[in-house]
């Protein structure tokens, strides 16, 4: 096990930090953690005090900058649309001018979620919000990374982590939120090549069940009686804070070797298990571990209704339920079924999935005559 970056030893001192998007959530968590472990921290976001740039919100750039400084680090606050290439171009000589140099870059902004419209497929998904929600998500990386990546240049120990949700392949339940998560994880692995002869790490870094600001509130609860809503949601026993990503990014960034990570993708649970961070409350979740518990124990149950409906059929029809691949197969017809379908879609629709591929493949199979 690596060295802990507990909270009290400063082993980012004298570094320089941009975290993109630290108004709230991730960003405002990893601009913590990284103030915890002594580094200097641009946040930069929309939102400032008197005018907040998303509906409903509260939080400020300032109060992060703030709070980063409470923690033992320096917070430095500049309001930053990184989807204007000039706002960002002069972020960049502004910490050129007074740093110097830029060791850790942390791309953060989202801004995704009011434009996200959950169960509709592409067709039918505002293409405004979808194309807006790839120029927030996506281009602000691009622009952020162009303008920034110059001062980190032979920088040695230099880190570049893209924030995203989730590093499997799997679909994520909507194309224009699917495209942006997995963008930038491509960004990371674009970057570690291009930079792979100057010094610089580039990485990404999905949290788990994150319990953000916004999560707190749609569920009712605080950071202190959380666990009142376990039973309405079990997976949120093993949801984290923000700063629980953000230590394990501080601890990377720390570490002199995590060039040998450069172009994958990493997890929160993942890395605390290798760094010995624990989250505020002092546990240490892993959303891996526990997601797929939940999926063995909905496979389980997908597998056990299709068969049963299969075996009743004239005549009985086998099926085989591959949990490796999340497939169903019934004579022709098959059935690969997506993570987030276990959760979010009746079982029984799925089952019934299948026995339509079925019936198709069967009546469209050439009979024999004689």
């Amino acid at each position: 096990m690596r060295p802990s970056t507990a909270h009290g030893e400063r082993p980012l001192a004298n570094r320089i930090a941009l975290v993109a998007g630290a108004t709230r959530g991730t960003g405002r968590g990893i601009a913590l953690a990284l103030g915890e472990a002594g580094a200097t921290v641009y946040c930069t976001g929309r939102s400032v005090r008197g005018k907040p740039a998303t509906a409903g919100r509260p939080e400020t750039i300032e109060e992060t900058a703030e709070l980063v400084t409470d923690r033992g680090g320096r917070g430095i606050a500049v309001q930053t649309d990184h989807t204007e290439p000039a706002q960002v171009e002069a972020l960049i000589e502004r910490i050129r001018r007074e740093a110097g140099r830029l060791d850790i870059l942390v791309n953060d902004v989202w801004g995704g979620d009011e434009l996200t419209e959950w169960g509709k497929p592409l067709w039918e998904h505002s293409l405004e919000k979808g194309l807006l929600m790839q120029q927030r998500a996506v281009h602000s990386h691009i622009i952020t990374s162009k303008y920034a990546v110059p001062l980190m240049l032979d920088n040695a120990g230099a880190l570049i982590a893209e924030v995203t949700d989730g590093v499997g392949r799997g679909y994520r339940g909507n194309v224009y939120y699917d495209l942006a998560k997995v963008s930038v994880i491509r960004l990371a692995v674009a970057l570690a090549y291009e930079l792979r002869k100057r010094g610089v790490t580039a990485v990404a870094v999905s949290p788990g069940f994150l319990r953000s600001e916004a999560m707190l509130e749609r569920f009712g609860v605080t950071e202190e009686t959380w666990r009142e809503q376990v039973e309405r949601d079990p997976h949120f026993a093993e949801s984290e804070t923000p700063l629980y990503v953000g230590r394990c990014i501080a601890a990377l960034a720390a570490d002199p070797r995590h060039w040998e990570r450069s172009g994958k993708a990493l997890t929160s649970w993942d890395l605390a298990a290798e760094y010995g961070i624990v989250d505020v409350d002092g546990r240490r979740p892993h959303w891996g571990r526990h997601i797929e518990s939940a999926i063995d124990l909905e496979w389980t149950k997908l597998a056990d209704i299709t068969r049963d409906a299969f075996e009743s059929r004239t005549p009985p029809v086998p099926v085989t339920a591959d949990r490796a691949s999340l497939t169903l197969s019934a004579g022709p017809a098959r059935r690969e079924v997506l993570e987030p379908e276990l959760f979010f879609m009746p079982l029984g629709a799925i089952r019934d999935e299948l026995a339509a591929r079925l019936d198709r493949a069967t009546a469209d199979a050439p009979t024999t005559s004689r």
